[in-house]
């Protein structure tokens, strides 16, 4: 398993062709955009669920950090 950080518009390539830029995000949510061959078939995993609920509870959970250690918090500059 890999874990990043990315800034945003950074991406990531699986392969030659498959590219997964990061477009920014809120709390919650984040936006994403994949670049892949239309060959490649893409789906969220709350589709697989629905069609094979037994692989939601043998998938690993993933949570989100709550609060990044200071190391890694962009340093603001000026008040806000």
């Amino acid at each position: 398993m890999l874990r990043l950080s990315l800034s945003t518009e950074e991406y990531l390539m699986l392969g030659e062709d498959i590219r997964i830029v990061f477009l920014g995000g809120t709390n919650h949510h984040l936006r994403i955009m994949i670049d892949a061959p239309k060959d490649v078939n893409i789906v969220r995993s709350t589709v697989l669920e629905k069609k094979n609920p037994e692989m939601k509870e043998k998938t690993p959970k993933y949570y989100a950090e709550p609060e990044l250690p200071e190391k890694y918090r962009k340093k603001r500059s000026g008040n806000r």
